[in-house]
C-alpha cells in the first residue's frame, strides 16, 4: 500500500531533537538565531501558524463585527480563531483552475467593515497575487498570506508586498519540524506588539516535544510501504477503516483546539530543530517531488482524461499533495485502496460559510470542489511504473463511479 502520508523528516532529526529535549539550552538565543536566519528584523517564530494568527489578531484588536475575507477553502482552525476574536469570516469563492480567490468574488465580498484578506496557497501550487494585491490596496485591506502548503526553500517567503506571511512546519508539511511556524511581519510596530504578547505565553515543555519525537518515529516507520499495507489489511480483516486511527494520529501530533493550547512559545529544542530543517533543506527533494507530480499529471491526462486536476493553471506547482476531482469520492477511495493506493479526502478542510445576511456570497465553487476532491499518493519514492498503475486505477475507478456529473 502506497501511503499518501509521507513524513518529511529524517531519523537523525528525530534522534538529535530527542537528545536536545534532555539538555538545558538558551531559548531566547535559539529564537533570535532562527528569526535572523529567516528574515532579519521582520520574523517571528511561533508554536504554530494558528498561534501566530492568534497573536496577530490580538495585537490588531479590531472591533467586534469587523470582517476578515478568507480564501473559501480553509482549515477549520483558522476560521475559529477569527470568530473567537469577535470577527466575521467572509468567504471569497475560488477558481478551480488555480484554487485561488476569484477576483470578481473578492470585489463582491468587500464592505466598509472589511479589514483584511487571508489568502492561502493550496496543495503546493503558488498563486500569482499581483491582481489580488492591487484590489486589496485599493480598498485598504491588510493582506495575510498563508503559505503553510507552499514551502520550497528560503528563496520564496511570500509576496514581497504582503503585510504578513505565514509558513508552517507542522506534522505533514515540507521540511517538518514536528511543529512550529515562521511569520514575516512588515510593520515593525505590529511585530513588536506581537512579540510582547508572545512573551506572556508559557513555553512548550521539553517532555511534550520528546513524546512527539517518539510518536513521529513510530508513524514514520508505519508509513513504510509494506508495513502500512499490513496495517491496512489488518484493519480490513477486523471490518474497520484504518483512516481515522492512522491519519488521526498524524494530525493529533500537533492538535491545537483551544486558545490555551494555541498560546505557547516553542521550546529551545523545537526552535533548534526548525533552524536545522531550514538550514539543511535540499532543493533536490522538491525537484524529485515535482518531477513525480508532473509525471502523474501527464499520466492522468493521458489515461484518465476525464478526471479534472485543480490548481494546474499556476505557473509554479511543487505538488505538496496531488489533488483530483471525482464524481463519487467514496467509491473511488475504496477502489483505489483495493489496488494499493492510500487515497483520501480532506477531513480538516472546510468551506467558509457566508454571513447570514449575505447568502449570495456562499462559495458554491469551493463547496463543489471540496465535495469531490481527493488526494493521491505522489512523491519521488514512487517508481514510474507505480505512478502509471495508479493513473490506470484512477481511470477505472472514475469510469465506474456513480456520482452526479458536474459541469
Amino acid at each position: 500500500m502506497w501511503s499518501r502520508i509521507r513524513l518529511d523528516v529524517g531519523w537523525s532529526d528525530l534522534a538529535i531533537t530527542a537528545l536536545r529535549c534532555t539538555l538545558p539550552a538558551d531559548r531566547e538565543a535559539a529564537q533570535q538565531r532562527l528569526e535572523e536566519q529567516w528574515s532579519p528584523g521582520a520574523a517571528l517564530a511561533c508554536h504554530a501558524v494558528r498561534s501566530g494568527f492568534d497573536l496577530l489578531l490580538t495585537a490588531l484588536a479590531w472591533p467586534t463585527g469587523h470582517e476578515i475575507l478568507f480564501s473559501a477553502l480553509n482549515v477549520k482552525g483558522m476560521v475559529k480563531i477569527a470568530e473567537r476574536h469577535g470577527l466575521q469570516p467572509v468567504p471569497v469563492d475560488l477558481r478551480v483552475d488555480t484554487m485561488g480567490p476569484d477576483l470578481e468574488a473578492l470585489e463582491r465580498a468587500i464592505t466598509p467593515r472589511s479589514r483584511a484578506i487571508l489568502v492561502a496557497h493550496l496543495f503546493g501550487a503558488r498563486l500569482d497575487l499581483v491582481p489580488l494585491m492591487a484590489i486589496a490596496r485599493r480598498h485598504g485591506l491588510m493582506v495575510i498570506e498563508d503559505c503553510a502548503q507552499a514551502f520550497a526553500g528560503t528563496e520564496f517567503r511570500g509576496h514581497p508586498e504582503s503585510d504578513v506571511t505565514m509558513f508552517s512546519f507542522g506534522p505533514l508539511k515540507t521540511a517538518t519540524a514536528l511543529g512550529g511556524a515562521l511569520l514575516e511581519v512588515r510593520d515593525r510596530t505590529l511585530l513588536d506588539q506581537m512579540r510582547s504578547l508572545q512573551q506572556r505565553h508559557p513555553v512548550q515543555t521539553r517532555s511534550s516535544l520528546a513524546m512527539r519525537c517518539l510518536k513521529f518515529a513510530l508513524l514514520k516507520a508505519l508509513t513504510w510501504r509494506w508495513l502500512f499495507g499490513a496495517v491496512a489489511w489488518g484493519f480490513r480483516r477486523l471490518g474497520r477503516d484504518y483512516e481515522d486511527p492512522v491519519a488521526g494520529s498524524v494530525r493529533g501530533v500537533a492538535k491545537l483546539g483551544t486558545s490555551d493550547k494555541l498560546r505557547h512559545r516553542p521550546c529551545a529544542a523545537q526552535l533548534a530543530l526548525l533552524e536545522r530543517r531550514i538550514r539543511r533543506f535540499s532543493k533536490r527533494r522538491i525537484a524529485g517531488r515535482r518531477s513525480a507530480g508532473e509525471r502523474l499529471r501527464d499520466l492522468v491526462h493521458e489515461i484518465a482524461s476525464l478526471v479534472p486536476l485543480p490548481g494546474q493553471a499556476n505557473a509554479i506547482h511543487d505538488y505538496w499533495v496531488f489533488p483530483v476531482l471525482v464524481n463519487d469520492p467514496a467509491h473511488v477511495i475504496a477502489a483505489m485502496r483495493a489496488e494499493g493506493f492510500d487515497v483520501s479526502d480532506l477531513p480538516r478542510s472546510r468551506t467558509v460559510a457566508a454571513p447570514a445576511d449575505r447568502p449570495k456570497l456562499e462559495p458554491t465553487v469551493a463547496r463543489e470542489a471540496l465535495s469531490r476532491l481527493l488526494l493521491l499518493p505522489c512523491y519521488a519514492a514512487m517508481p514510474d511504473a507505480e505512478l502509471e498503475r495508479q493513473a490506470a486505477a484512477l481511470a477505472r475507478a472514475s469510469a465506474r463511479s456513480t456520482g452526479p456529473h458536474s459541469p
